[in-house]
Order: C-alpha cells, then sequence, then structure tokens
C-alpha cells in the first residue's frame, strides 16, 4: 500500500468530483474486455497497455478517432451499438463499486457530484448497479454536456458551475492521465485513485505521474486530506 502524509492545500475544499470508471465504480475492467474482443472481431488488435495509454479516461469520439488513426479502420454507429449493448450487459452481471467506496461517501464532510466522460446511459446503469444513485441524485455530468471532453478541462468547469463552486475549491477523484490533466487544467487540486482493478494489478512505479498524490485505498483520501472527514471535523467543533 502508498504511504500517504497530509497534503498542504492552500484552498478549502468544498467539492469533491469524482470521476465514474475507475474510481466509483470498477467498470475499466469490463469494458477494456468488453472493447477489445469487438475490436478483435475487425481485426484490431490491441493489448491492455494499449487500452490503458490511449483509451482509459476518454470518450467514446475519442476512441474512434484513436482506432481510425492507428488501424485505418472506422468504428461505425452499428459497432458502438453493439458495444454499448454487450457492455450494459457485463455490467448488470459482474459490475461492482470501488472497495469501501460506501464507508467513504457516508464519512464525507463535503458535497460531491460526478464528471465523467462517459454517456449519459453508461453511467445511469453504473451508478443504478452498483446502487450508488441515492449519493449523487441529479449531480452527474458527463462530457456530452460540454464542447471538450477530456483532456480539456471543459466537463471539470462545466461542473463546478453547475455546483456553484470556485475550481480552486474543487478537488477531483481521477484514474486516468487524461482526467488528471483535464483538474489540472482547471485549476483544481487532484488525486489519483488507483484501487480499481485495471490498475492495481499493474507495476505500481508506470501508475505515478509527478506531483500527483496516488491513493490506493478509499481510507487514505483521509488521510491525505483529513478535513474531508465528517469525524474529524465533529471532533473539531466546540461543545
Amino acid at each position: 500500500m502508498i504511504k500517504s502524509k497530509a497534503l498542504s492545500i492552500p484552498n478549502e475544499i468544498s467539492l469533491i468530483i469524482f470521476d465514474c470508471d475507475g474510481v466509483l465504480v470498477d467498470s475499466e475492467i469490463l469494458s477494456q474486455r468488453v472493447l477489445l474482443s469487438l475490436l478483435k472481431e475487425i481485426d484490431v488488435d490491441v493489448s491492455e497497455e494499449y487500452f490503458l495509454n490511449n483509451f482509459l479516461g476518454y470518450n467514446f469520439e475519442h476512441v474512434t478517432a484513436k482506432v481510425l488513426a492507428d488501424f485505418s479502420v472506422t468504428l461505425t454507429r452499428d459497432f458502438r451499438e453493439n458495444f454499448r449493448v454487450e457492455l450494459i450487459k457485463v455490467f448488470a452481471a459482474e459490475l461492482q463499486k470501488t472497495q469501501h467506496l460506501d464507508w467513504l461517501l457516508s464519512q464525507l464532510s463535503v458535497n460531491s457530484c460526478v464528471a465523467t466522460s462517459g454517456s449519459p446511459e453508461k453511467v445511469k446503469h453504473s451508478l443504478h448497479y452498483t446502487k450508488l444513485e441515492p449519493y449523487f441524485n441529479d449531480r452527474v455530468f458527463t462530457s456530452s454536456e460540454v464542447e471538450n471532453g477530456k483532456p480539456a478541462p471543459d466537463l471539470f468547469l462545466h461542473a463546478a458551475k453547475r455546483m456553484g463552486v470556485e475550481p480552486q475549491n474543487c478537488l477531483v477523484l481521477e484514474d486516468s492521465k487524461a482526467g488528471i490533466c483535464a483538474a489540472q487544467a482547471a485549476n483544481m487540486h487532484v488525486i489519483r485513485y488507483i484501487g480499481a482493478s485495471h490498475l492495481k494489478t499493474k507495476d505500481i512505479t508506470t501508475q505515478l505521474l509527478d506531483s500527483v498524490s496516488t491513493i490506493s485505498h478509499w481510507k487514505q483520501l483521509f488521510e491525505l486530506v483529513p478535513s474531508l472527514s465528517s469525524s474529524v471535523k465533529s471532533r473539531g467543533k466546540p461543545c
């Protein structure tokens, strides 16, 4: 487990922005399996490492453009629909929330929302199958609502504006390099979560990014930023 110590954050955190896939839900390993299988059927053979380096954290439009650029293959509307159908089937049968997430969400002392590159339908199913809907209600934002997806800052800035919080008072929880770059471009604090299946089985040295704190377990979030824990704040109140 990665050792952590409290971060020095000059601004008070008023909002946590969670990515969905690979952060709230352990979905990237499932998406990878389904997508790579369907790509192989059309003679596009890519590795797990290629998926992590080129697809992780991006929307499907980016995936389509990358496949065209690297393999000269166009992913048709039928391909995307087939991927959607197959992925939802797998989600219904296998999707799980990340470990100890319920505990974390029940302990948060600040407001939170979701900002994801996934489609509105995908995130709806993800939160439904993992019973996370009550934690977020209508505080869910997708790349379909902005002009530019991650790594552009548009989605995170949109989420912060809708939530009425200044960017410098936001903390983003991300797993992908694209998402981390988007958060940094938005002038937000960011911590990388690597506790989902697609990253925790990888060599930890390949997952670290310069100047970005990394956690592999949700309890480490409160170790890095103690003020986010409701138990810490309650202890600090006068009798």
